[in-house]
């Protein structure tokens, strides 16, 4: 019989601010941290601990990226946030120890299916065929080593076509970041090289082909993407 080689994984790799690359190992998303967008989507309780789902690595677009229309959707959305970068490995990561993990932020976005999230969601099924698709997961330049102090209150903003659709407070976390590594790293180990989305305000939105995305979050590299016509 044959023997054929295994096919080559390719790297996926995010710019740091500065020069240089940091390579994804993988990426998670945290569902519902801030409280005014789960009233907004009306569906969680508030009080509800934070979830976790995952989005391929080459799901990892950068900066200035042209991002097709995806299939199987006809609302496809954007929801802004703040990324962490994780630098070291760790399980059951103490809060008080959590930001020794962190190697960097920037800024994402997390680009939503609502259709077929809402389609699961009412199913009782998995989010992944909302959310972990193509190009599903744009992140900005990592800033490396900046103060994690700053992340606890500051501006977190995107706006489409110039016009601005979501602005909040990066203190409006339900679960502070320290608090998002120590739940996460109870249920896998984390390790460097890893990405954690942390979760939209409200003002999430549709958005269409020809669309220009900007995103920002005061300290961090810009992050702007757009939405190309479907590929076919």
């Amino acid at each position: 019989m044959a023997q054929h080689a295994l096919p080559a994984i390719p790297a996926t790799e995010v710019p740091v601010a500065g020069g240089g690359f940091f390579p994804v190992r993988r990426v998670y998303c945290v569902g519902r941290n801030y409280l005014d967008h789960i009233r907004e989507m009306k569906e969680a309780d508030e009080r509800d601990p934070p979830f976790f789902f995952q989005k391929p690595r080459d799901a990892v677009v950068p900066d200035g990226a042209r991002v097709p229309y995806p299939p199987f959707t006809s609302d496809f959305q954007f929801e802004v946030e703040l990324v962490v970068a994780i630098g070291r490995d760790g399980r059951n990561i103490a809060v008080a120890e959590a930001n020794s993990h962190i190697w960097g932020y920037a800024v994402g976005i997390d680009l939503t299916r609502r259709d077929r999230q809402r389609d699961a969601r009412d199913l009782r099924l998995p989010w992944e065929v909302g959310k972990s698709f193509d190009a599903s997961a744009p992140c900005g330049a990592i800033k490396q080593g900046c103060d994690s102090a700053h992340f606890e209150h500051c501006a977190i903003r995107l706006s489409v076509n110039g016009v601005e659709r979501q602005r909040s407070d990066t203190g409006q976390m339900i679960w502070s970041v320290p608090e998002v590594i120590a739940q996460l790293s109870k249920q896998v180990t984390l390790g460097a090289g890893d990405l954690i989305y942390t979760g939209t305000p409200s003002g999430v939105g549709p958005v269409v082909p020809g669309d220009l995305i900007t995103a920002h979050i005061d300290g961090l590299p810009q992050l702007t993407v757009s939405i190309t016509p479907p590929e076919v």
